[in-house]
């Protein structure tokens, strides 16, 4: 019997020092701060700014380029310039209805140091590649059907399409739109974003 007790008081032990770790682990994540962007629910807002004080590096979107298949494509290769991800699909009406809008402040923002960047998800790549070049979109678009470019976006409602990711020089996010955007909508925000200062180096 003694031995028995001893056993279970040991598996309690265990069971103890597991929780104790799991809790430690997680108070150690939470406070340690990796400064990585966490999307927070809006409470309703569609659109959302984030002062430069609050804003939080995004990890690299990366994958295959949606007309160039085989090329690897990274907003890491835009090192220093404003980051504009839309993500879309040739299947949304939406995205249909704002393709001018975005290609037209692509155009104008370019020589402020913009790059856009478009994430083709959910979607048959034919079917996409036609939009692209049917719309006369020139900059250059993700092939992801199956979203793992955008798990980088922790809590972030991938299944909002269309929607819009302003990354600042530093590649923090600065922006966002979670609907459709009007170029009345999405320059001022650009033009505002790449005016600012790059943020000092860290570390």
């Amino acid at each position: 019997m003694r031995s028995g007790g001893a056993r279970a008081r040991g598996r309690a032990l265990l069971v103890l020092a597991v929780i104790g770790l799991a809790l430690l682990a997680g108070c150690s994540s939470g406070s340690s701060d990796d400064g990585g962007f966490r999307f927070v629910a809006p409470g309703g807002q569609t659109q959302i700014a984030y002062p430069e004080a609050q804003r939080r590096p995004l990890a690299p979107i990366a994958g295959d380029s949606l007309l160039a298949e085989g090329q690897r494509l990274s907003s890491a290769q835009f090192r220093g310039q404003v980051v504009v991800v839309n993500i879309w699909g040739s299947w949304c009406g939406p995205c249909r209805g704002e393709a001018p809008a975005l290609e037209q402040v692509a155009r104008a923002a370019a020589p402020r140091g913009v790059q856009f960047l478009g994430v083709d998800v959910r979607d048959d790549r034919q079917a996409a590649a036609d939009f692209v070049r049917s719309r006369g979109v020139t900059y250059p678009s993700l092939y992801d059907q199956s979203g793992r470019s955008l798990l980088v976006l922790s809590g972030y409602p991938r299944n909002a399409v269309p929607s819009t990711i302003v990354l600042d020089r530093s590649h923090r996010v600065a922006a966002v739109f979670l609907t459709a955007v009007l170029a009345s909508d999405l320059q001022p925000v650009v033009d505002r974003i790449a005016a600012e200062p790059p943020a000092p180096a860290t570390g």
